[in-house]
């Protein structure tokens, strides 16, 4: 019998009293949120990283974090409920309400996230592109929670990998052997994203507006379309086409499809910030960032 390592089992729910449960999949998303929250504040409370555009206060970071945690909630359950289980929603509309059962889309969660800044940007007449820059930089934060939740909800586990000394046995799986998917995920999508930005950062800072936003995007695609190779699909889709032409005897998934706009757009992001001049590097007066909602001298809207 090869070797496998049995899962870890470790009760989704941290506690419960009475009928209200505190479950590690919800404390991903919130720590992901405040994590996210935290970094913002001390990035745009640096001058040097962003020349003389316009950026948000600390405030305005107070009431963007609840604006991205609803697109992040409401657009990932409507992400699975179209992409991944529409057959079944269809058929049980009052079923998408029952978001503790699970069933979240991270590309319907990113879909969510811009369209709760887009509204942000124009309610507070903030350039959006800035914005859309932070939350890329911060984003890999939750997805490194995230991935870490999955893992311990035992789901979304990987292909079987009888070979592969670290496959784990999931009791959801059956007895065989299979990649830990999700901790490759945690780090492809999480830590090696989040060190390749937080990279781009340090050496561009946000004075090429996109810039940010773009390496995140083609980032993130790249790690997930990687990732899905070794990640069983969804059993009520399984692989969409090409079964059986790769080199690990899979196909496409709907991750990778999914995947594919956002590695374009990514790539557009950044080819359209790299030809852009870069904002000049320069203190931005202290108000910006004071918490007062006072605008600095210059403001460019991208």
């Amino acid at each position: 019998m090869p070797f496998a390592i049995n899962f870890p089992v470790i009760d989704p729910v941290i506690f419960a009293i009475g009928p209200f449960a505190v479950r590690w999949y919800a404390l991903a998303y919130v720590i992901g949120l405040i994590g996210g929250w935290l970094l913002m504040r001390r990035l745009v409370a640096t001058p040097a990283l962003w020349g003389d555009i316009r950026r948000p206060s600390r405030n305005d970071l107070d009431d963007l974090l609840v604006y991205v945690a609803l697109g992040v909630v409401l657009g990932g359950r409507l992400g699975y409920v179209l992409f991944y289980n529409f057959s079944y929603y269809i058929h049980a509309p009052a079923e998408i309400f029952a978001v503790w059962r699970g069933g979240m889309s991270f590309h319907g969660g990113l879909f969510g996230a811009i369209a709760a800044i887009i509204l942000f940007g124009r309610a507070r007449n903030l350039p959006v592109m800035p914005l859309f820059d932070l939350a890329g930089t911060v984003a890999p934060i939750g997805l490194f929670f995230g991935r870490i939740a999955n893992f311990i909800n035992d789901e979304l586990w990987g292909r079987p990998a009888p070979d592969v000394p670290w496959a784990v046995v999931f009791p959801s799986g059956g007895p065989v052997p299979r990649h830990p998917s999700q901790l490759y995920e945690a780090f492809a999508e999480g830590i090696l994203l989040f060190l390749i930005v937080a990279l781009v950062v340090r050496i561009a800072g946000y004075r090429r507006p996109g810039l940010v936003a773009g390496v995140f995007g083609a980032g993130y695609a790249v790690a997930r379309a990687t990732c899905e190779f070794f990640r069983e699909p969804d059993p009520q889709l399984g692989f969409l086409f090409g079964r059986d032409v790769t080199a690990l005897q899979g196909g496409v998934t709907m991750g990778m499809l999914l995947s594919l706009p956002l590695f374009i757009a990514g790539l557009w992001l950044i080819v359209w910030a790299l030809r852009r001049p870069p904002l000049q590097a320069g203190a931005v007066p202290s108000a910006a960032v004071a918490g007062d909602g006072a605008k600095p001298a210059k403001d460019q809207p991208v």
